[in-house]
């Protein structure tokens, strides 16, 4: 059944819902009220700007107060968050659900939760005759049966695109984003269209995110290779080399100069690439940078081993200088964001020898990790703040995409969205624990010192001790807003 254009609409609080289900079965009132109220105290509170010992009163599902030696009301529940840090969940903006893939709203929502993320993303791409509108339209059917996590989604770009639906697009379906494949080898001939669009998408107040790697120069070292018989994963670095990346990049940049259009360049992986979009930025081009987890932990040395195929990504792993430049741009601002590109196959699924370095399995699981991940190797390790794991992971995004200061923020008014974090708690991952259809982690065995032990999602404890506690169909497909620059 097609999903309602009402995408005004908004679900009920998780206490109202509580409320109306309890006296359904015949409950007392006092059950379901007493859910309304929680008091997380004597917690540290991190937000991408400071950090401050305070306790946080929701009522809600909003964050309402926030000081020091706060009561608890009657029938509140109060939450001891000693030694704890209390963070906005965190916002995903690049997850892939759904399709070939094995995870749907559902598992890729359970895997956010447990690794503190409360707001992930999908691409709704039209299928046959849709327009953008309808494609959002039949996600937000999907969401509302089984997502948990709140949700976003980025409208899918194609050749056949109208440049009025960028008119329209916001205010019909709340939805505040595009993405165009500047990969795609259909790319090139519709640029005029793909500029055309972009433009009055700047002028909604639309972001259009960028695959920035340029097809002919990857179909000239695809073929290149292939001549000399080296076709298998071994040699996908070099198939899709850092130069492909630059020069799209400079493209990219070209076309939100002459448009004036804002871009989103996603999962940047080379020095390179980041100082074109660097220096952008610096002429005053408002031009944002995302990274993504695998570039920060593992390098092209990977390929080399007889597991590459659960590497493969694209843009594929670069050298040690790439991986130091992007972990030097997230500790200086000049990477904004953080983002999985999460893909979930199964093992054997990516370890298919019949992969070749033009015909793979791109993407990697890795929605419950990459907080934990990031903390352990940037926080603990002396790389980068606290405030700047906050931002990179959360605040930048919820700016970026239209929903700050709804999400990705403590503070009064927000939703409650939040993680408690134990700063020491260490574990090894482990593939047994990963709640996505994956099944395995690439960072299994790897030991990591800083986890969030509970995840609230707009007011609701929706993760604790290890256990998802929320139904499918209790996420949201949230309206948003302009972008802003964080």
């Amino acid at each position: 059944m097609a999903a309602s254009r009402d995408f005004a609409a908004r679900p009920l609080h998780t206490a109202a819902a509580v409320l109306l289900a309890t006296l359904a079965a015949g409950g007392p009132v006092e059950a379901a009220m007493a859910t309304q109220e929680i008091l997380i105290r004597g917690g540290t509170v991190v937000t991408s700007e400071r950090r401050f010992d305070a306790d946080v009163r929701v009522r809600d599902g909003t964050i309402v107060e926030i000081g020091t030696g706060l009561a608890a009301g009657a029938g509140a529940r109060a939450i001891d968050a000693t030694g704890l840090l209390v963070m906005p969940g965190g916002v995903d903006p690049h997850v892939h659900l759904g399709g070939r893939t094995r995870d749907d709203y559902r598992t890729g929502s359970q895997a956010a939760l447990a690794g503190g993320i409360t707001t992930i993303s999908n691409f709704a791409f039209p299928a046959g005759e849709q327009n953008l509108a309808e494609a959002i339209e039949r996600e937000a059917a999907l969401i509302g049966e089984h997502a948990i996590a709140d949700v976003i989604l980025h409208a899918g770009i194609t050749p056949r695109t109208e440049q009025a639906e960028m008119t329209t697009l916001g205010a019909e379906t709340g939805q505040t984003s595009t993405k165009i494949f500047m990969v795609w080898t259909t790319f090139d001939a519709a640029v005029p269209n793909h500029m055309a669009t972009m433009a009055e998408a700047g002028r909604a107040g639309i972001l259009t995110m960028v695959h920035c790697e340029d097809w002919p120069i990857l179909a000239h070292a695809i073929a290149e290779l292939t001549a000399a018989e080296r076709t298998s994963l071994e040699y996908f670095p070099d198939s899709r080399p850092v130069l492909a990346e630059v020069v799209a990049c400079q493209r990219a940049v070209a076309m939100a100069q002459a448009t004036g259009a804002p871009i989103y360049a996603v999962h940047v992986s080379s020095e390179g690439a980041l100082r074109v979009l660097r220096e952008a930025r610096d002429r005053g081009l408002d031009v944002f940078v995302e990274t993504r987890p695998i570039y920060l932990h593992f390098t092209r040395e990977r390929f080399e081993g007889p597991d590459r195929g659960l590497y493969v990504g694209q843009p594929p792993l670069r050298e040690q200088g790439d991986q130091d430049a992007l972990w030097a741009g997230i500790a200086s601002g000049s990477v904004h964001v953080l983002a999985t590109d999460h893909v979930a196959y199964l093992r054997e699924e990516k370890m298919d020898p019949s992969q070749t370095i033009s015909s793979h399995r791109a993407g990697l699981s890795n929605l419950q990790v990459v907080r934990p991940m990031l903390y352990s190797e940037g926080v603990v390790r002396g790389r980068i703040s606290e405030e700047r794991f906050v931002a990179v992971t959360s605040t930048n995004a919820a700016r970026l995409f239209g929903l700050y200061p709804r999400k990705g923020t403590i503070a009064v008014g927000s939703d409650a969205d939040i993680v408690l974090w134990d700063p020491d708690e260490t574990r090894t991952i482990r593939d047994e624990d990963m709640f996505s259809g994956a099944g395995f982690s690439v960072y299994s065995g790897w030991e990591v010192t800083g986890w969030p032990v509970m995840t609230l999602r707009r007011g609701e404890v929706v993760y604790e001790n290890g256990e998802i506690l929320a139904a499918p169909g209790t996420g949201e497909l949230l309206r948003r807003g302009r972008w802003r620059a964080p």
